[in-house]
């Protein structure tokens, strides 16, 4: 029972986060990706991340494409 309701809760909230790229990228016509970062669902443009991986965030080694394959969600 307790699964269920956390798959329920994370379906709600990977939702309103495809929503949410999908606005971004109609305003501003940049790539949108959904990640998990941090246990939590995040919405960031491609542009984003590569200041992420500049600025060190990421792991040294870590590309662009490397995190596209593990996006949940991807604007096009």
């Amino acid at each position: 029972m307790f699964q269920l309701i956390k798959e329920l809760i994370f379906g709600f909230r990977f939702k309103r986060a495809v929503k949410k790229a999908d606005k971004f990228h109609h305003i501003t016509h940049r790539k949108y990706m959904v990640l998990v970062f941090n246990k939590k669902l995040m919405v960031v443009s491609k542009h984003e991340i590569r200041l992420l991986i500049a600025n060190g965030t990421f792991r040294k080694g870590t590309t662009v494409q490397d995190i596209e394959k593990k996006a949940l969600y991807i604007t096009m």
